[in-house]
């Protein structure tokens, strides 16, 4: 049997999203346990919505729909990078860590921003042409 991939699995934003989660992940073990359900649980749930939303999204069939789920994963990733720059200032990561971490977020903020405006730029196409109907 072929295997059966999911049209998020093939999408390079998906994918630079779940190893920005990796590298939270990863980042969060060197976290005080006192932290384990406050501020690492804060940033893994941020973390997660990211790639989880737009899995969701690709699986919407409306272009609104996917959209609205492309602006969550985008909230989410900057309440990550909100919370990590919180744990930077208490001294829980250190600065090169945040850099890397926030580069990586910075490049699938501008992937998701423009699969959204290539969707909008659709969508509102596809609202003139039912228009001039």
């Amino acid at each position: 049997m072929d295997s059966f991939y999911f049209m998020y699995e093939r999408l390079d934003v998906w994918k630079f999203s779940m190893d920005f989660v990796k590298e939270i992940y990863e980042l969060l073990e060197t976290f005080p346990s006192d932290e384990k359900y406050s501020l690492v649980s804060q940033i893994r749930r941020s973390a997660i919505s990211v790639p989880s939303n737009i899995a969701e999204g690709s699986g919407r069939m409306s272009i609104k729909e996917k959209i609205h789920f492309i602006d969550i994963a985008t909230g989410s990733l900057y309440e990550a990078i909100c919370q990590l720059n919180i744990a930077l200032q208490v001294g829980y990561v250190q600065e090169d860590n945040y850099d890397n971490i926030k580069n990586q977020a910075t490049r699938i903020a501008m992937m998701l921003g423009g699969w959204r405006r290539s969707l909008s730029s659709r969508e509102t196409g596809n609202k003139k042409e039912n228009n001039n109907e």
